[in-house]
Order: C-alpha cells, then sequence, then structure tokens
C-alpha cells in the first residue's frame, strides 16, 4: 500500500466546535472540512457536554463567552472526567485579557486564540494538537501493552504441591508432571541435565568408584 492510499484510509480527525454565534461555527466549519477533517459543532456548554457523553473529538475548539454554562466551566467538567481528560481543548475566544489566558491553562486547555484569528495560525495550531493526541495515545496503548506483557510473564510464584516420593509437581488443573515440564511451563528457565554424587553413587556406582580415583589421582599430583 503506497503513502497515498494509507493517507486515504486513515481515519480523519473529529473536531468539537462550540460556539453560541451561528456565523462563527460556520466559518470554522468551512476552514476545517477543507483540510478534511470531521466536524462537529454544539451552540452551547449544555449541548458540548451532552454530545461528549456519546462522542469523543479527537479535539475541541471551545469559546468562553456562552450563555448558562460558559466555556471555562465546560472545560473544567471535561478535564474532571477520566474518559474526556485527555482531549486535547483550544480556547478560541474573544477574551484576550493576561488573567482569561491563564485560567484557561490552569484549567487544562493546551492553548488559547483570541479572535480575530488567523487562519494558518489556526491550522498550524490544531496540526500540533492532534499530531501530539495522537502520540500520546500510542505512548498510552504502548504502555498499556507493556503491562498487559508483564502480568503475563510466566513466573512461579505461592505455594506449589510437589510429590515426596517421585517429585513430580501438580499444576492448577490438579495434573501431575516432571518438575522439567512445569518449570519450562511456567518460567524461562531452560535445564542443562548433570547428576549429582549421590545418585550416582547409588545408580551408577562403577562410574562412582572411577571417579573418586582420579579426583584422588589428582589430588595426589597437584603440588601444594
Amino acid at each position: 500500500m503506497n503513502g497515498r492510499q494509507e493517507k486515504k484510509n486513515e481515519r480523519k480527525s473529529l473536531i468539537l466546535i462550540v460556539d453560541d454565534v451561528p456565523m462563527n461555527l460556520q466559518v470554522l466549519g468551512n476552514i476545517l472540512s477543507q483540510e478534511n477533517y470531521q466536524i462537529a459543532v454544539a451552540t452551547n456548554g449544555r449541548q458540548a457536554l451532552s454530545l461528549t457523553e456519546n462522542v469523543t473529538p479527537d479535539l475541541i475548539l471551545l469559546d468562553v463567552v456562552m450563555p448558562e454554562v460558559d466555556g471555562f466551566e465546560v472545560c473544567r467538567i471535561l478535564k474532571s472526567d477520566d474518559r474526556t481528560a485527555d482531549i486535547p481543548i483550544i480556547f478560541l475566544t474573544a477574551k484576550s485579557e493576561s488573567e482569561d489566558i491563564v485560567k484557561g491553562f490552569e484549567l487544562g486547555a493546551v492553548d488559547y486564540l483570541t479572535k480575530p484569528f488567523s487562519t494558518p495560525e489556526l491550522l498550524a495550531r490544531v496540526r500540533t494538537h492532534l499530531e501530539l493526541k495522537k502520540s500520546k495515545d500510542l505512548q498510552n496503548e504502548l504502555i498499556a501493552r507493556l503491562k498487559d506483557a508483564l502480568t503475563q510473564v510466566k513466573q512461579l510464584t505461592g505455594l506449589i504441591p510437589i510429590c515426596s516420593h517421585c517429585k513430580r509437581i501438580r499444576d492448577d488443573a490438579g495434573y501431575w508432571q516432571q518438575v522439567e515440564a512445569y518449570i519450562a511451563r511456567y518460567s524461562e528457565a531452560q535445564f542443562s541435565h548433570s547428576i549429582c554424587p549421590e545418585c550416582l553413587d547409588t545408580y551408577y556406582p562403577e562410574f562412582a568408584d572411577k571417579v573418586k580415583k582420579r579426583d584422588e589421582k589428582t589430588e595426589k599430583t597437584t603440588p601444594s
């Protein structure tokens, strides 16, 4: 698949525009639609909050001065909800006082643009914050996958039933397995088989004698 096809199949970012002035909604909608964004609109704060209960925008352009529920309150409510807290919010308003700008950032907005705005600047900021959001989502997804993988790492923990005679281990399903099979299943350990001195004496006495004689001879020839 070439780059053009990948871009064509890529999901369009959804931008929610919240403004109580229909003309502002129309202008912003036209600008963003031309950039191939999906658009959702809300004409007041309550409508915006209601919409985000069913739809999760990738970014919100939010006016401040609106009747009943203003933009600051909408931002506060969205940021207090885990489901919507990570949606980047850009305030787009005529309020340009420094205290309003500071308040917007304190409430969790990622950016603040004053009206009248520059179209190239608006689009640049929208693109920047959408890319940052995608990067953050990818990072969170990778972290979630890593945590999931870590929880699935095979580990031997807790009380393990083992036969006192044959030394087989009983697994969670109630089946008895050789120690090697059980450990290989529940850990990343690998085995290198050998034989201990006691078993060598018991099961292979002829080899045990040879080993003892070899060791005695080695001790005699080794200088002290």
